[in-house]
């Protein structure tokens, strides 16, 4: 029957029963068509849909995703346990491991083997020996039979207890392996773990052992912890969006970028989850789109990352560091996914929670263990009071009696011992009965009261012990943490400093590798306007730069820049738009529409919508612009202005000065100037800077300048500036105040410098083994120089001032411990020489501390005489402590 012939009436209602009518009879059709047996014909209707869910569960189930508890995948814990299985203490060649694993894991050796490196390089549970490759390099270890491998001592230790492990069949039924392990460690947290499954991946960032530790101790005793990740490969990371390890957060991820010389960056971290070749691979990409410019790029990288880029002589390595950031994988953002396998089906937990489970079941393990142990103590205390009242009262005569039976024997054995069950803690079982008479003549002989007495005693002490930690379970598990803590981990530091990233503006530390021309009788703007011959050279830039364009109608749009664009003609000015540039200053005198009045204004354009028109005028249909100027200082120029002669019109030159208003936003109208018309305009003086110098702060957490007030105020910077960097190794070098620049890490001073600021040094010279001290201004120094002991590497600063009259006060320690204190007038003791003299010795008595105190107050200035009496309007006391500068003490 076709289905065409079916009418409404015999339609089903269901629209499912209907689809499933119609595949039923072009079912039934085929095989009339094909003479099939439709009794041997299976139909795929939902066959489909029940083995894809069979297949989507089995691989998050049984393969992807790691288990609460224990914090492992299927096949980490079958190697796990297989590894078990083998251990004699002896190393194990991987091939035999991956061979004995296939007893448990039906997915073949290469899945084996690959889930083994990993867990051998993450070095916590496996104990290597051989090439296993290089996370930092990308470099694969060495084929399974070359290498070897066993468990460490802490997987030993945490991860394994045959009483306690709950068991299953394997695949194939030969064999038990374990449902999970009873690990009593976060190991999840610790390792970290990354797997793709059918609809749903994971994603936990590995973080540190110690502080794990720390944090599991805070939870077991109520207080609050925060964890945050820390990587093998080291790096700087931004966790303020960390959230939890929780889908939607992210964690930024950064190399250390250091400065060899001016020519030569070295990076010395590793993002997480890159090698040495893949990022090599992206500079060089970086390069060739010249996004970024480098004269070439070596690797060094083996136990410790190197990888140094060298620079053109043109090129700025504070600018190139940030491009790096921008367009390089020295930067990357990772997004955690926080997904576990609990009560056998997927749940998305935070780290927070996966801790306190972890912490919640490590306390379960140690009471299921101390409640095991404490009835093998109950029982080894029981058959021992037992055995020693069958040998002591002579019990084991009953069998030297003749009896009828067996049965008997043990009946009056068993009413034997029965009158001293007030000395048992429970009754007397047949078993134990039938132990004790197991060859009793030799036990006879052999049997010790003494040391079964000391043997119950010890017994009881350990049961006594044992009862103790379940009642203290809290304590008892604190313990265990520190325990593992004390074992394991030392030489388990936090690999990766935490702190706080600034946006890089992509389009500031971009490469100008392209020329930006104008034409502004045609209106056009772009890089591909060389040849034409009215075009002018506006600037360099670079392809991801954005364009300002102003037209004589006051109409005005940034945009994107492209090979050539149209703006529209009549083109007044087109140059680079720099978002939030509130330096950069317009002045403009326009008409008001026809025959309006004359306005002008000051303005910045600090932020737009891309390609959206704006307008600089009150919008009025004629309005045009008279006289446009941009101002990179915020200069203001004054103007000679020359009106149309009309009748009663008395001045017809006039002077329009800029510095009388001030600088507004863009939406802003401006002030009127003239209602009469204009006959030219020129300029009669060139504007001075209005908007003063660049007032900077100092960020230490990110080690960047800012102009928007985060940090220590530095002072306002005006041209020919410059900054004092001071390193607690004892380097100093002076920087521009541009905000790209870059400081050290070990940064202990920076100022505004001063080449008349006298600084005061402490430092120990390695050699002599002494104390010295010198007092030095400094100059100017692109490249860092040493004001310590350039001779003697070992040497090192103790303590820096900036103080004018420093004091230094010497506590003696060794030999001379009773020797009392001294201090020392500095300004008295040593002059002012360069930063480059050896200093002056100390003392030569053994110190314990040098530091510097409360300086001496500044001399009052002697008040000048007095040429009259009427000259002075009233007398003004100075307190030379007043007078004094701050207390600086240490800089550092």
């Amino acid at each position: 029957m076709s289905t065409d012939n079916i009418n409404e009436q015999e339609a089903p209602e269901d629209a499912e029963e209907a689809v499933q009518a119609t595949s039923s009879r072009d079912h039934e059709r085929f095989a009339k068509l094909t003479g099939v047996d439709e009794s041997r014909a299976k139909r795929l209707t939902g066959m489909y849909k029940d083995w894809f869910l069979d297949y989507a569960s089995y691989v998050i189930l049984e393969r992807a995703v790691p288990h609460l508890n224990d914090g492992l995948k299927p096949v980490q814990r079958r190697i796990l346990h297989a590894m078990k299985r083998m251990d004699d203490g002896r190393f194990n060649k991987v091939a035999n491991i991956i061979g004995s694993s296939m007893q448990y894991h039906p997915h073949g050796d290469a899945s084996i083997g690959d889930a083994l490196v990993q867990l051998g390089q993450k070095e916590l549970t496996v104990e290597t020996q051989g090439n296993w490759g290089n996370m930092l390099t990308g470099d694969s270890a060495a084929a399974p039979r070359y290498i070897e491998a066993r468990l460490s001592k802490f997987a030993l230790d945490v991860v394994f207890n045959g009483k306690t492990t709950e068991w299953m069949a394997s695949y194939d039924g030969r064999n038990l392996e374990p449902v999970t392990l009873p690990v009593k460690f976060p190991l999840l947290l610790a390792q970290g773990v990354e797997g793709i499954a059918v609809g749903l991946a994971s994603k936990i960032l590995p973080h540190n052992f110690n502080e794990l530790v720390e944090a599991a101790i805070a939870c077991l005793r109520g207080k609050p912890f925060t964890l945050y990740p820390d990587f093998p490969t080291g790096g700087i990371a931004d966790v303020s969006r960390y959230n939890d390890g929780l889908r939607g957060g992210a964690v930024k991820v950064r190399t250390r970028i250091v400065k060899r010389d001016s020519r030569t960056l070295a990076i010395v971290d590793m993002p997480f989850g890159k090698n040495s070749s893949t990022l090599i691979e992206s500079i060089l990409k970086a390069n060739e789109k010249g996004k970024i410019k480098v004269r070439k790029v070596d690797d060094n990288t083996a136990a410790e990352v190197e990888v140094l880029v060298h620079l053109h002589s043109d090129v700025s390595a504070d600018k190139t560091i940030d491009a790096l950031y921008a367009f390089t994988d020295c930067e990357i953002s990772i997004s955690p996914n926080s997904c576990v396998i609990a009560d056998d089906k997927p749940a998305f937990m935070g780290v927070s929670d996966i801790l306190r489970h972890n912490v919640s079941r490590t306390m379960q393990l140690l009471e299921q263990e101390l409640q095991i142990r404490k009835g093998e103590l109950e029982a080894d205390w029981h058959f021992s009071s037992l055995e020693k009242i069958f040998f002591e009262q002579r019990i084991y005569k009953e069998l030297e009696k003749d009896s009828a039976t067996w049965e008997a024997q043990l009946q009056a054995i068993e009413a034997a011992l029965g009158r001293y069950r007030r000395l048992l803690k429970r009754d007397v079982a047949r078993e134990e009965v039938e132990r004790l008479c197991e060859k009793p003549v030799r036990k006879i002989s052999k049997f010790d009261i003494k040391a079964a007495d000391e043997h119950i005693k010890a017994v009881e002490a350990e049961l006594e012990e044992v009862q103790n930690h379940l009642e203290h379970l809290t304590d008892y598990t604190v313990a265990h943490f520190r325990a593992i803590q004390r074992k394991y981990g030392k030489g388990r530091e936090r690999r990766t400093q935490l702190g706080s990233f600034e946006a890089i503006e992509a389009a500031q530390v971009a490469v100008a590798n392209a020329k930006l021309y104008v034409n502004k009788k045609e209106g056009f703007v772009g890089m591909e306007l060389k040849r034409d011959e009215e075009a002018e050279f506006v600037s360099e830039c670079s392809d991801i730069d954005e364009v300002i364009v102003f037209r004589r109608n006051g109409k005005y749009v940034v945009s994107k820049v492209a090979g050539k664009a149209f703006f529209g003609k009549d083109i007044l000015h087109a140059g680079i738009f720099k978002k939030n540039d509130t330096r950069t200053v317009y002045n403009v005198a326009y008409r008001d529409g026809r025959s309006g009045a004359i306005m002008y204004k000051r303005f910045a354009v600090t932020s737009t919508i891309r390609d959206k028109e704006y307008d600089l005028t009150k919008g009025e249909e004629g309005s045009e612009v008279l006289w446009f100027s941009v101002n990179r200082n915020g200069e203001a120029e004054k103007l000679r202005v020359y009106l149309k002669p009309r009748p009663r019109l008395k001045h017809l030159v006039v002077d329009l000065d800029f510095g009388q208003i001030d600088v507004k936003g863009r939406q802003s109208q401006g002030n009127i100037f003239t209602r009469f018309a204009i006959h030219k305009i020129q300029l009669k003086e060139k504007g001075v800077a209005t908007l003063g110098g660049q007032k900077t702060w100092f960020d230490p957490a990110s080690k960047r300048l800012n102009t928007e007030e985060r940090g220590s105020w530095l002072g306002e910077f005006f041209e020919g500036d410059s900054l004092l960097a001071m390193t607690k190794s004892g380097l100093f070098y002076t920087t521009t105040f541009d905000l790209v620049n870059h400081y050290d890490e070990d940064l202990g001073y920076i100022k505004k410098f001063d080449p008349q600021q006298v600084f005061s040094a402490v430092y120990f010279d390695a050699e002599q083994k002494l104390y010295y001290i010198k007092r030095f201004t400094l100059e100017t120094s692109i490249n860092p120089q040493s004001f310590v002991d350039e001779d003697n590497r070992d040497s090192y600063l103790v303590a820096l001032n900036a103080d004018e009259r420093p004091r230094l006060l010497i506590t003696f320690g060794g030999r001379h411990a009773k020797r009392p204190t001294e201090c020392v007038d500095v300004e008295a003791f040593i002059g002012v020489k360069s930063f480059r003299a050896k200093g002056k010795r100390i003392t030569t008595f053994e110190v314990k501390q040098v530091r510097f105190v409360q300086p001496l107050p500044r001399p009052a200035e002697p008040e000048p005489e007095a040429e009259a009496p009427a000259a002075f309007e009233g007398d003004m006391e100075i307190s030379p402590v007043a007078g004094s500068r701050a207390v600086q003490k240490n800089l550092f």
